[in-house]
């Protein structure tokens, strides 16, 4: 199997366990502090990835170390304020809708601040992905609530995070820039939880600690391992249509963690999602060509 291909299946698996960690944060947290919870998750990232990647972090540099912290401040704005909206939100769903609006913002970022011309294709497949994601999650009595406003402010960070692992990821080996990347991120979290008067280090509820174990070495230790290697051999855009399978997952996990209702909005917003993803990777020029070869 090629590379990209293999990559892309294992990002898919990532985004399977992003999905499931919108119900699992919103279980752990409840009313505990975010801001320790947050802490815990990168801290324990970090030790399980340099555990993993031991061998090339002998050769890390002062580029990497640099380049991982430059990523860390938009990296942990993002997962903080996002964080901030799943626990005001009473629908993960609805948390992993507007998650799903980096699809859209990617490429209106890379316009302003890269002056980059984005393929229609790519804004074809953003607008189908997100009219799937819109079935799937709102509803009549959808409104702007201050948890939609921290989750959209937090993707709005994370889609510049996104842009930024891109175009490092190109010339320089990514892997070096994750323990930096996820210490800066402890550190910064340890530095809020100290200004957080409702902070809580050493919790007595178990789901708490469950929380932390799956969201540190699953939707943080692998994800972001794989998303960085991915980003070599994907683009931003189409990386952030694939993270739009999320709120599939994020629904799945949601029936059966908080006992929330599976719908046929699910199936049809899920399978236009699965069609956005094939256009987007789908090269139809390449396609075309090679059919004129067979006729």
């Amino acid at each position: 199997m090629e590379k990209k291909n293999s990559y892309l299946l294992l990002l898919i698996l990532g985004t399977a366990f992003w999905g499931i960690s919108f119900p699992v944060t919103k279980m752990s947290i409840g009313n505990i502090s975010q801001s320790t919870f947050l802490f815990y998750r990168f801290f324990f990232a970090s030790i399980a990835i340099g555990l993993i990647f031991h061998k090339q972090l002998k050769n890390i540099n002062l580029k990497s170390v640099k380049a991982g912290i430059g990523l860390a401040i938009p990296l942990t704005f993002g997962i903080h304020f996002q964080t901030l909206g799943i626990v005001k939100h009473t629908s993960a769903s609805q948390c992993a809708f507007v998650a799903g609006m980096c699809v859209v913002i990617i490429p209106i970022l890379k316009i302003v601040f890269y002056k980059s011309v984005i393929e229609p294709k790519i804004w074809f497949s953003a607008m189908l992905a997100l009219l799937g994601l819109g079935i799937i999650s709102i509803t009549k009595n959808f409104s702007i609530s201050i948890g939609d406003a921290y989750v959209l402010i937090g993707t709005i960070g994370f889609s510049y995070y996104l842009i930024k692992v891109e175009h490092f990821a190109r010339k320089n080996n990514i892997i070096q820039t994750l323990v930096p990347m996820f210490t800066t991120s402890a550190l910064l979290m340890f530095v809020i939880s100290l200004f957080d008067s409702s902070a809580d280090w050493f919790p007595e509820n178990n789901n708490f600690w469950v929380g932390v174990f799956f969201c540190s070495l699953f939707s943080t230790a692998y994800m972001y391992s794989i998303s960085n290697l991915t980003q070599k051999y994907i683009s931003a855009e189409k990386v952030a249509i694939i993270y739009l399978f999320e709120p599939v997952f994020a629904s799945i996990a949601s029936f059966f963690i908080l006992n929330e209702n599976l719908t046929w909005r699910l199936l049809i917003g899920g399978s236009l999602i699965l069609i956005a993803t094939l256009i987007s990777e789908v090269k139809f020029l390449k396609l075309r060509s090679q059919a004129k070869k067979v006729f």
